[in-house]
């Protein structure tokens, strides 16, 4: 759906919504937006929040953590801890479909760069960004360019917790065919070389305004 275009620069906020309750939200700055696609971008140091679990999987990598993330997601009971974003810059690109967006990371220690096809109910525009819901299903670049689907066991068990009726999950697999049409086409993003891409000189670090983390305050 086109809507009124955010300026560039401007920070909006990427939530993740399920049954009216924060998931995470994220500050990000826009790069460019036609009412359509929407281009954004965050990088180290902006502060979200994220469920606690999925913070303790993050910094630790303890795998029980992950599965009890994913395990709280689905029983619909969670509790957002504040999560600094390391390591990289990340581009998104909204809009190219409306069941997938596009991300790119760009380590900032100069190694490779990898992209991710990252599968979420279609976006709905607020005043102060976009709400969506991840579903936890992602397609990536591999090793010598590769593209793997990724989470695939995680995707399957908010399924058989009914979060993704069967309406849904036919929907996802019809984006997953186009998902890997748009990777063989390499068209937009995909076929640009984006290595020495930086962020604007002078842009402050993205930051979550006040009301962020409540349901319906932002509801268009």
């Amino acid at each position: 759906m086109t809507s009124s275009p955010f300026a560039v620069g401007t920070t909006v906020v990427r939530r993740d919504l399920l049954n009216d309750r924060v998931w995470t939200a994220a500050p990000h700055r826009v790069l460019h937006d036609d009412g359509t696609t929407l281009v954004l971008v965050t990088w180290p140091g902006t502060v979200g929040y994220t469920p606690t679990n999925w913070i303790r999987w993050f910094a630790t990598g303890n795998e029980q953590a992950r599965h009890q993330a994913v395990a709280d997601l689905a029983g619909g009971h969670w509790e957002l801890g504040r999560w600094v974003w390391q390591d990289t810059i990340v581009l998104t690109w909204v809009g190219l479909d409306p069941d997938f967006n596009l991300q790119l990371y760009l380590p900032v220690d100069g190694s490779q760069q990898h992209w991710k096809i990252n599968f979420e109910r279609p976006v709905h525009r607020t005043p102060a960004g976009i709400d969506t819901f991840d579903l936890l299903l992602d397609l990536v670049t591999g090793p010598a360019g590769s593209w793997q689907m990724k989470d695939v066991d995680e995707y399957d068990e908010v399924r058989r917790a009914g979060l993704i009726l069967d309406a849904e999950h036919e929907r996802v697999q019809a984006a997953t065919h186009r998902a890997f049409a748009l990777v063989e086409a390499a068209l937009g993003p995909l076929s640009e070389d984006w290595t020495a891409w930086r962020v604007p000189e002078g842009w402050p670090t993205p930051q979550l305004p006040p009301g962020a983390l409540g349901s319906a305050v932002w509801q268009c």
